[in-house]
């Protein structure tokens, strides 16, 4: 137990050191074209040193707020803010689902085309089923950038079995309580997960979570780019690492937003009810539309 607690706060400390070391020699792990620096990229990634980064980082913050409640404040606006822009102009991507369902309809059973080529000059010409599993790209970038934009809003279903009988100050503490133990750790989980899953489907020889540094600085002498391709038809979409980057966008997006309702929930624990919903931007249908609100 000595030993445990010993290394938990050896790492906190040199969190530090390993974050000015990184902003300081870039080199060493942005500069792609060294093969080396791209394994570093990749352990460190998903490593216990960046882990230690971000919750050190974390830590600073929230003593700081602590001390000052104004930058406090200032984190939850700039960070529901940061989800409210993405998820807003992801937002717009279910209305080309729309618009693309509707064209391929047309293409298919009214031009009795195979096809559909856009462009000018060189034009793009890819086959109907492509456009038609394109369609679930659309999807999920909804789904994985809009889902914090969804919390800020108060648009995710709520199963509510106590906690509508409580009072203000205890339902702030069971929302810190959640950010700490649920929404962090499944963060942390799905990155930690989706960060090898995605760079298995963009290098060979292929990563593991178990590797150390030292060994893929080994694989980094065969390492090569080899992103997927491969649909699930012959001439169908093709771009299936995208995914993987937004379950990784997903992941980086849920644990910020933790951090901003851990702080908005201590701060209204703090301050009473007059501090709910205290800079809180929510969308709205316009003025005499208060009726509908929550409705959509």
């Amino acid at each position: 137990m000595l030993d445990a607690i010993l290394w938990f706060f050896q790492n906190i400390g040199l969190a530090f050191y390993n974050f000015g070391y990184a902003i300081t020699q870039p080199q060493l792990w942005l500069n792609w074209s060294d093969k080396e620096a791209l394994m570093r990229f990749v352990y460190y990634g998903g490593s216990v040193e960046f882990f230690y980064v971000v919750f050190t980082a974390f830590l600073v913050l929230t003593a700081f707020g602590v001390w000052k409640n104004r930058f406090m404040w200032g984190c939850v606006w700039a960070l529901e803010g940061f989800a409210n822009t993405v998820g807003r102009f992801f937002a717009w991507a279910g209305l080309l689902m729309v618009i693309q369902q509707i064209v391929i309809v047309f293409i298919q059973r009214i031009f009795a085309r195979p096809d559909i080529v856009l462009g000018f000059g060189i034009p793009l010409e890819l086959d109907i089923s492509w456009w038609s599993e394109e369609l679930k790209f659309y999807n999920a970038l909804v789904v994985a950038l809009c889902c914090t934009y969804t919390f800020v809003q108060g648009g995710h279903v709520r199963v509510d079995l106590i906690y509508s009988a409580i009072s203000f100050r205890a339902k702030r503490v069971v929302d810190m309580i959640g950010c700490l133990l649920f929404m962090m750790p499944m963060a942390v989980l799905t990155w930690m997960y989706g960060w090898y899953f995605l760079w298995r489907h963009l290098i060979v020889p292929k990563p593991s979570a178990s590797d150390a540094l030292d060994r893929l600085l080994l694989k980094a002498r065969a390492v090569r780019w080899n992103v997927e391709t491969i649909g699930f038809s012959p001439n169908g979409f093709n771009g299936y690492f995208l995914f993987k980057i937004l379950l990784v966008a997903f992941a980086a997006m849920v644990f910020i937003h933790a951090i901003a309702f851990f702080y908005r929930s201590y701060l209204e624990w703090k301050e009473g009810p007059e501090s709910e919903n205290k800079y809180l931007d929510k969308d709205s249908l316009g003025e005499g539309e208060e009726a509908y609100e929550g409705t959509h």
